[in-house]
């Protein structure tokens, strides 16, 4: 029947491409931390991450034999899946990855995304966050309630937040000083090749 429910997004794609996509998806965010890619693609394996976090924080055999399944690369990913992920997420009761909208990144204009996992090294938020506060202080202003409720939010489940988050704060206002907005120039990729002239 044509217009029926959708459970998930099939991403144009046959079921075996589809789960060969999100797997290499998940594994490079497991390896990388942070990934840009469509945003639909990174709705669909927002979903398959959080289930192998909720695997790593099981630590059983079951756990890791479906995991072992589940990635290309086992042998580089299960130690870190059952290791540091597993510490950085065993009070957290869920949402351990994040979906920021992005300017499109290619010239077709599709809808872009980073898919990345929370509290870690590369977490955007807390990057936002602590450069909110570093131009507060900078403008010698006292931090307003988003702001407050912002650094309430971002350092809630960290292990050592205060120190992460004034480290930071320095490095942001080091950057300041010196001049240097630490924001690069954003360069389109091509997806369509170049027509060659007829004449």
């Amino acid at each position: 029947m044509a217009g029926g429910l959708v459970k998930y997004r099939h991403l144009s794609r046959k079921s075996s491409h589809r789960n060969a996509l999100l797997r290499n998806l998940v594994t490079s965010l497991i390896e990388h931390e942070s990934i840009s890619t469509t945003w639909h693609k990174a709705k669909e394996a927002q979903r398959l991450a959080e289930k192998m976090i909720t695997l790593g924080k099981k630590n059983t055999e079951a756990s890791k034999r479906q995991a072992l399944k589940f990635f290309f690369r086992p042998n580089e990913m299960l130690p870190k899946l059952f290791g540091p992920l597993r510490e950085r997420y065993l009070d957290r009761p869920g949402g351990y990855t994040r979906v920021l909208r992005i300017e499109p990144m290619k010239e077709d204009q599709a809808a872009s995304a980073v898919l990345e996992l929370v509290d870690g090294p590369k977490d955007m938020r807390f990057a936002l966050t602590a450069k909110t506060i570093a131009a507060v202080r900078g403008k010698g202003h006292e931090i307003n309630d988003m702001t407050a409720a912002n650094i309430a939010k971002v350092t809630r489940y960290r292990r050592n937040p205060d120190e992460d988050l004034e480290a930071m704060v320095q490095q942001f206002e080091r950057l300041a000083a010196e001049g240097d907005e630490g924001v690069e120039e954003v360069k389109k990729k091509r997806v369509y090749p170049e027509n060659e002239r007829s004449r």
